[in-house]
């Protein structure tokens, strides 16, 4: 049995001047079984949709030297730059001028081939991605981020995707009408996660930590989880590996957030990934010039940990911490 591998060049979109967006579309093919015609079910995986979250595209090459010398059953459409506006200036989302309307491209799903320049590339990956049987979205967070998938509650298919990539943290994430208002404000109904979702389509969102630079454990931690899947999908033969023991959580949106500006100092007793309580002490807020504590930042309520800023110099509303919300096996 042999894996066949093809790269292709695709135009996303076009700028003003005329110079075509482009990224490549690498599939990876094994032998259809002659006696029943089956030729395996398809994974499509992406990465650096945010193009600063560079951990995911590290983790497809690394995942590429695994697929050559592979035996597949099936096939796996891999983009490891879905966004090469973003990538090129190491951004999360695009400068205004080039898409003023929608400068974040995990809003616009499925996408519109007349539309904005987001709009146009996500319209020209989602018709790869629609024909495929699971779909990986690979995202980084921030440097303190504890890595954990995100699943969109109830939907029993990506959750097992879920289970088998592994990590210690799995948060379920409302959407729609069952969804907080924050869901709503921050357009996740563009995300790919969704509208996979509501094409029947089973889709997680790895989120690997760290952006920027690349982070050795996050990427081996990647690496592991997407040939899970693909065990777990019969594409690969062998049994999926262990890759962490999954807290069930609710990622409710919710966050501790700066009521003052100022330095803000994180308890360096905490790490991500504890388990904390209500009032759990997660740092405090200091005026640079008086020296004066202007909050002391608390847990809003008991979960686990998996968000804490190392950024110093904060304005009020930003983010601190997340609390994700921990939920039965049975939930």
């Amino acid at each position: 049995m042999t894996t066949r591998h093809d790269a292709t060049s695709v135009t996303l979109a076009t700028l003003p001047s005329g110079v075509a967006l482009r990224t490549v579309l690498h599939t990876y093919e094994g032998d259809t079984d002659t006696d029943s015609g089956d030729s395996g079910p398809t994974l499509y995986v992406q990465a650096a949709q945010h193009g600063r979250e560079i951990n995911g595209v590290e983790t497809v090459r690394r995942l590429h030297e695994h697929l050559l010398e592979a035996e597949l059953r099936g096939r796996v459409v891999v983009v490891p730059v879905a966004n090469p506006i973003t990538f090129d200036r190491v951004s999360y989302t695009s400068p205004a001028a080039l898409d003023d309307v929608n400068p974040n491209m995990n809003r616009v799903w499925p996408g519109n081939e007349d539309g904005t320049i987001h709009e146009r590339m996500a319209a020209r990956l989602w018709d790869t991605a629609s024909g495929a049987d699971a779909i990986i979205d690979l995202h980084t967070g921030s440097p303190e981020m504890f890595p954990h998938v995100v699943v969109t509650e109830g939907d029993e298919a990506s959750m097992e995707l879920a289970r088998a990539f592994g990590t210690d943290l799995l948060l379920v994430e409302s959407a729609h009408d069952d969804a907080e208002e924050e869901w709503v404000k921050r357009n996740f109904d563009g995300k790919l996660r969704v509208t996979a979702h509501e094409a029947g389509i089973p889709c997680i969102t790895p989120e690997l930590a760290n952006h920027t630079q690349i982070l050795e454990d996050a990427v081996e931690l990647g690496v592991r989880g997407l040939l899970n899947v693909l065990r777990s999908l019969g594409i690969l033969s062998a049994d999926p590996e262990p890759n962490g023991t999954p807290t069930l959580a609710r990622n409710h949106l919710g966050r501790v957030r700066a009521t003052e500006s100022g330095l803000f100092r994180p308890d360096p007793e905490l790490h991500v990934g504890e388990r904390v309580t209500k009032g759990t002490f997660l740092g405090s807020v200091f005026d640079p010039l008086t020296f004066e504590e202007k909050q002391r930042v608390t847990a809003d309520r008991d979960g686990v940990l998996y968000v804490l800023t190392q950024e110093a110099t904060v304005r009020a509303g930003d983010t601190l911490a997340n609390v994700a919300l921990p939920l039965s096996e049975s939930n």
